[in-house]
């Protein structure tokens, strides 16, 4: 896996008020450990929890055109930025467009999605051809992965 990948930690969905602040969809439980994102293009000042997202101060941007202006706007930080993992844990960004293979070798597909329907992550992998499948992501079902690779269980292969 490369350090210097751009990982999204939040994207930006619309202006919030008059003088520059944007509400933002976030997708890391601490935003306020990152200051600076894109490349240090953008410099994360403050946040708030607001009722339909986060708002957030945006150094570089100033007023409601320049918030608006910059709606659908990834925040990235380089994936040597994030903390390390403990054993068995995993960044969703680690995993998506990983090869998937069975444990016997044959190549599956690629990772394509994370969902989480409130039992534990569950992968999708999209086969050659387009068809897809999905596995849950524990132990008995992928049991191991890497940088390089994921290897699903045979019981789970459809």
């Amino acid at each position: 896996m490369s350090t210097d990948r751009p990982v999204t930690l939040a994207v930006i969905i619309g202006a919030h008020g008059v003088t520059g602040e944007v509400r933002l969809k976030v997708f890391t439980e601490d935003l306020t450990s990152y200051k600076s994102f894109n490349n240090g293009a953008l410099t994360l000042k403050s946040t708030r929890h607001g009722s339909n997202g986060t708002i957030a101060r945006i150094a570089e941007v100033t007023d409601r055109n320049a918030a608006e202006a910059m709606r659908g706007t990834e925040l990235t930080v380089p994936r040597s930025a994030l903390p390390p993992l403990a054993e068995g844990e995993y960044y969703h960004a680690d995993l998506l467009g990983l090869p998937a293979f069975s444990a016997g070798g044959e190549a599956l597909g690629t990772v394509v999605a994370i969902d989480d329907f409130g039992a534990g992550d569950v992968i999708e992998i999209e086969r050659d051809g387009g068809k897809r499948f999905m596995v849950p992501m524990n132990v008995d079902a992928v049991p191991e992965w890497d940088g390089a690779r994921l290897v699903v269980a045979e019981d789970f292969i459809s």
